[in-house]
């Protein structure tokens, strides 16, 4: 992996990664069976860390954030000259990584998304890759857990056997999820955002098109008008004047957060 490290957008620290070097880093983490915490970030997952300063602490302590959406990899070559060709688009990273834990016969699990969903991405993932081991699927709880449930989980997941998580709860459930199992599991885990939905099928992704010109936003919120409206109404005009502050030196974005004063739990 190149040494650029991270660097911040608006206090958040992103990696200078492409998807090679991301792929390339989890999987050396799995063969060592060594802790990593990993989260593919778009501007909705970025700003979250903007908005509230317990979320920034937890991404601040990620091993890997990768830039996910186009705005976050042009904001990385805008303001930091990171020279970045491509993003590091989460469903993408997950199916790389699925070929490559074939191919070296590390097991994977899949935590989050409903019963359905998981049988349709883990179906469609075996299809794809006949030598993928699944150690396991589970689905979310849509609710907090408990202590004893989230150690249970922890326990579950390391007796499968799994080397690589992913978790698809939504974003910035999916983080905190990371960001509270990352000391029980030694094993990278990835906080993959819509791609169990998208690898199974069940969600239409833009065309490639849009996804180029950075306009995915525009054919999920088509898509899912109802759901995903108020996010991009708000959240993406204040991400640009904001990037447009930080680009002028108008404002200084700390990047240390605030500790988290309990856990969160979520499942």
């Amino acid at each position: 992996m190149r040494k650029a490290g991270k660097r911040s957008i608006l206090g958040v620290l992103i990696d200078v990664v492409d998807m090679n070097e991301a792929a390339e880093a989890v999987i050396q983490a799995a063969r060592d069976k060594r802790p990593m915490s990993i989260s593919a970030l778009a501007v909705h997952g970025l700003m979250t860390g903007v908005v509230d300063r317990e979320q920034k602490f937890r991404l601040n302590q990620f091993d890997l954030l990768v830039p996910d959406g186009q705005p976050v990899r042009w904001a990385l070559n805008w303001l930091h000259r990171a020279g970045l060709s491509e993003r590091v688009y989460g469903p993408r990273l997950t199916t790389r990584l699925c070929e490559r834990a074939a191919a070296d016969r590390l097991p994977v699990y899949f935590y989050g998304s409903t019963a359905d969903v998981l049988q349709s991405l883990t179906s469609n993932l075996a299809t794809q890759f006949p030598r993928l081991m699944i150690a396991g699927a589970e689905p979310s709880k849509f609710r907090q857990l408990s202590q004893i449930e989230k150690q249970d989980i922890a326990h579950r997941i390391a007796e499968s056997g799994a080397a690589i998580v992913f978790v698809g709860l939504g974003c910035p459930r999916q983080e905190v999820f990371v960001y509270e199992f990352r000391d029980l599991l030694d094993m990278p885990v990835l906080a993959v955002g819509a791609a169990f939905p998208f690898i199974a099928g069940r969600v239409p992704q833009a065309p490639q098109w849009m996804q180029d010109a950075g306009l995915e936003w525009l054919f999920r919120c088509c898509a899912e008008p109802r759901r995903l409206w108020r996010r991009y109404l708000f959240l993406n005009p204040s991400y640009l004047f904001l990037i447009a502050l930080q680009r002028l030196r108008l404002s200084q974005f700390s990047t240390k957060g605030e500790r988290p004063r309990r856990e969160l739990l979520f499942g």
